[in-house]
């Protein structure tokens, strides 16, 4: 097998696949035993080349995975290729990880996973519910860079928009999917919550370069008051992953601080 997409690598691997896999994609990141397979490059701008030269069986991807003539090429060596859809919804989920079942042969793993899964959103669904009976919704937005250049910002039909949802955020971003921002906009919106996510950077450097790049994000109220929260950007690839119930409570945790005590 190859995947591509970091979400499905993480649901290969939670099945019990990922002594099948032969190369990921550089979105497949987790668990860390994957970085140590080749890789076939952005799930974006694949080669068939460097697919074939693995020879593998079956290539998995969701339909971010291309371009389509490369896929074609795939297909017409004997590459079975099986699409996911990176939809950011639960049904969307449901169907995926039972056709992942059944191509790997566990089925019933991925019943449990669902199971567990939904269990972890409920919880949380009840502690956002509860936070919101006496506390307003944080105006967030999540910004997406590379190095701190030029951020996209992540709007509605995006897993990066289910997370700030289910952590009890309000997403100021009204447009569809990841695009560009004007500095005055940035500024206009004011969130009182801030999340990044840097596609070659983490931590510190992210932070700094982050501001650095984008000077007039250091005005907003969330860079004044310190709301502001890093998130690892290959959560937000191939639809929803299986350490989104995680990210979800850390952003809760960011979101209504105050209740991590309680």
């Amino acid at each position: 097998w190859v995947s591509a997409g970091g979400a499905l690598s993480e649901w290969v691997s939670a099945l019990g696949g990922e002594s099948k896999l032969v190369g990921v994609d550089t979105t497949s990141q987790h668990p860390e035993s994957l970085k140590a397979l080749p890789s076939i490059g952005y799930q974006r701008q694949l080669s068939a080349e460097g697919v074939l030269s693995l020879r593998p069986q079956i290539l998995v991807g969701t339909e971010e995975m291309g371009p389509p003539p490369v896929l074609s090429q795939i297909r017409s060596a004997g590459v079975r290729v099986e699409l996911f859809s990176a939809q950011p919804d639960l049904s969307t989920l449901q169907r995926n990880l039972q056709r992942l079942g059944k191509l790997l042969g566990a089925e019933d793993r991925a019943t449990q996973l669902l199971a567990t899964y939904q269990k972890a959103l409920e919880q949380q669904k009840i502690r956002v519910t509860r936070e919101q009976l006496t506390k307003q919704s944080p105006g967030v937005l999540l910004v997406l860079g590379h190095a701190g250049g030029k951020p996209l910002i992540a709007g509605k039909d995006t897993a990066a928009d289910w997370l700030l949802q289910r952590a009890g955020g309000h997403n100021l971003a009204t447009h569809t999917g990841y695009k560009p921002f004007s500095n005055e906009s940035l500024v206009s919106l004011d969130p009182d919550v801030l999340v990044f996510a840097d596609r070659a950077l983490s931590g510190d450097a992210a932070r700094a370069a982050l501001f650095k790049e984008n000077p007039i994000l250091a005005s907003t109220r969330a860079a004044r008051s310190g709301r502001i929260i890093e998130l690892d950007p290959t959560l937000l690839v191939g639809g929803l992953g299986p350490r989104l119930p995680g990210s979800v409570k850390k952003l809760s945790d960011g979101f209504y601080p105050e209740a991590e005590s309680q």
